[in-house]
């Protein structure tokens, strides 16, 4: 709506659009899903009743011709809720619903629902080990799902132990709906999670319960290879695996939906996969049972879903061991599919009729898409050399680096590639640069040697093209003066959650600890941008956004502060104590248990504790940031602050 006044030069005035919904008359909002599959047989089936309903007539049954008719018994009478719990369901099958809504005058007719009852059978492998890190197998069985609470003191197997044991979960999961999954693993202590060979969840570190998330695009009817990797070191012992989407209730995975490994896997390039170079060579990871793997490639969907050995889809067979195909040279910007059916003559459940894969060529030429190195004998660094080099002196694949500042990869992750910042594909190059590095240039660059004559000028392509990410351009400034003064200006919203995401803005100067330590400062001065505006002292686990960690500052109006964030995306905490202006003093200790205590004081000498704090245990990796931090508080204005007398303890 527009108001109007023909004698003021600014009319009109452009009014918001407005929306509102006329409710249906029919049953809508089905719980299950319609689709659903994996429920339980005394499942309680509801919906949102029609507008004006006033009964609600129930047609339920497995045929749907007669739901559809509302005959062959499926006809269950008028309700007077919008419920219904049909009972006695058999394991496995499918049922159908409809819902016609009675408004006093006239029945509408409802849509036919489905859902499947969980079918018996269904788990993963589950492989123990003594010792944190897969050191010694001790047994495999088939867990029904992955919920266990051992408590303390107790574990897995007699044979295994109550503490100091590590687990690894190998099955597939099967997706219900096309859409978007996010798996939950929840564990004391570490877990690292794949789904489709992607790591979703990576917490290799000691800590009481606490719960990760992890997302993933995956497609209805589908299975998809699952990985949980687990390690317990004393104390209490918990590892459980839920999932959600947008038409699944968040749950612990249902037994039905995973089974054992006996599907190729992993598919490399990952499905889906967009701007794949066009002489990519296609790898998988092996079933269970298989002896060789037979492969099916063409441009057609339903042929190579329909495809067998006589067909022209059929590629050829491979033995076990050699879980690779190449193509050849395949044309530009075209989407191809694949399918790999796992093989053993001697098992009666042979063949394992394997997924539809895809993925779509670029339509320009790649010198490097990073999605082949991997950890085996094809490491990153092997081609990108860099000024760290590799390999031992006096061996064939030795090299000692470039003599720049220049890192590539990280051993961090399982294939020493970034696995989470990509684009188009499932890896990309960690590439870390130090121009001030002792004994090194003072530059930092990365070589890769081509082995083979390439033609650029195919296609007409004209233009070279980089993609990259790196950390955010920084406003702020780090100056140390002859005093031993440091004066940082800084810019950002807030060292918080920002519009209801937690990540951080602010400027951070820091070294790297190892294991317990602290750091002291005496905050000079911190300029007035905002009540809240922070200068302090700061533990980080990484330089995400998000990032866990501890903070012990000091504002301009709310005195002095313990700020932190417990976990990776973890809600922001606060204890602050008022009255207390810069020139004063914060340190900041972390405990060899991951506690963190904040102190302040007057005079550098007599500290006191932040009045109303308790010690937060903070899981960190034992090497984190330790540092100066800075926030304006306000995006569009720079703080400035003083600190002196910077000390700190412990292996800096």
């Amino acid at each position: 709506m527009d108001e109007v006044n023909d004698i003021h030069p600014d009319s009109p005035w452009v009014g918001d659009v407005w929306s509102f919904t006329i409710p249906t008359r029919s049953a809508y909002n089905p719980v299950p899903a319609d689709g659903a599959k994996f429920l339980e047989p005394d499942v309680k089936l509801s919906w949102s009743a029609g507008f004006n309903s006033i009964l609600h007539n129930v047609y339920f049954g497995d045929h749907f011709a007669d739901v559809n008719a509302g005959t062959g018994g499926t006809s269950k009478g008028p309700a007077s809720t919008s419920s219904y719990t049909p009972g006695g369901l058999e394991p496995g099958k499918t049922y159908y619903w409809r819902i016609d809504e009675f408004d006093g005058v006239t029945t509408h007719k409802g849509n036919i629902w489905s859902f499947t009852v969980a079918g018996t059978g269904g788990g993963v492998r589950a492989d123990y080990y003594k010792g944190m890190n897969f050191e010694n197998f001790v047994l495999t069985r088939t867990d029904p799902q992955i919920n266990f609470n051992w408590g303390d003191p107790s574990g897995p197997d007699p044979s295994v132990g109550n503490d100091n044991f590590s687990v690894r979960w190998i099955g597939e999961v099967e997706a219900v709906f096309t859409e978007t999954y996010t798996f939950y693993p929840r564990t004391d202590d570490g877990v690292r999670l794949f789904v489709d060979g992607q790591l979703l969840v990576d917490r290799w570190v000691d800590r009481t319960v606490a719960e990760n998330r992890g997302m993933i695009d995956l497609i209805a009817g589908n299975t998809y290879s699952l990985i949980m990797e687990y390690y317990e070191n004393t104390g209490g012992a918990v590892a459980e695996l839920c999932w959600s989407s947008p038409r699944t209730p968040k749950q612990l995975i249902p037994q039905a939906a995973l089974a054992l490994p006996v599907k190729a896997g992993s598919p490399i390039p990952r499905s889906g996969s967009v701007d794949v170079s066009q002489t990519t060579v296609l790898s998988w990871g092996p079933g269970d049972y298989a002896t060789s793997h037979e492969i099916y490639l063409a441009t057609d969907e339903e042929a190579v879903r329909n495809a067998t050995k006589n067909s022209p889809e059929y590629k050829g067979t491979k033995a076990l061991g050699n879980e690779s195909y190449d193509p050849g040279k395949m044309d530009w910007d075209t989407t191809y599919y694949w399918r790999v059916d796992e093989i053993n003559p001697s098992n009666p459940d042979s063949p394992w009729i394997g997924n539809i894969w895809s993925f779509t060529t670029a339509d320009f030429l790649i010198i490097d898409d990073f999605e082949g190195y991997d950890a085996g004998e094809n490491q990153i660094w092997y081609s990108w050399h860099d000024g760290l080099g590799y390999g031992t002196v006096g061996t064939a694949d030795y090299f000692a680096g470039n003599e720049t500042g220049a890192a590539v990869g990280d051993e961090t992750t399982p294939l020493f590639t970034e696995e989470t910042i990509v684009h188009g594909g499932s890896q990309s190059m960690p590439l870390f640069y130090d121009n001030n590095k002792q004994g090194y240039s003072k530059y930092s660059e990365v070589e890769l040697t081509l082995t083979a004559a390439r033609d650029w000028t195919e296609g007409d392509v004209a233009n070279l093209t980089l993609w990259f990410r790196g950390m955010p351009g920084s406003v702020g400034s780090f100056v140390e003066g002859l005093t031993g003064t440091y004066t940082m200006n800084a810019s950002g919203t807030d060292i918080w959650a920002i519009n209801g995401v937690e990540a951080d803005e602010f400027h951070f100067a820091y070294k790297m600890l190892t294991g317990a330590g602290s750091i002291i400062a005496r905050v000079n001065s911190v300029e007035n941008t905002h009540p809240w505006a922070k200068a302090g002292v700061m533990f980080r686990e990484s330089l995400n956004p998000d990032s866990a960690h501890a903070l012990a500052c000091i504002t301009p109006a709310n005195g002095v502060a313990l700020q932190y964030r417990p976990s990776t995306g973890g809600t922001s905490g606060n204890y602050n104590q008022t009255g207390i202006t810069a020139p004063y003093w914060v340190k900041l200790e972390r405990s060899i248990s991951g506690n963190f205590t904040v102190s302040h004081s007057a005079n550098g000498t007599i500290w006191s504790p932040i009045t109303g704090a308790t010690a937060q245990n903070i899981p960190m990796g034992s090497n984190v940031y330790i540092g100066l931090a800075l926030t304006s508080h306000v995006p569009t204005l720079t703080c400035q602050a003083v600190f002196s007398n910077v000390t700190t303890t412990g292996n800096v």
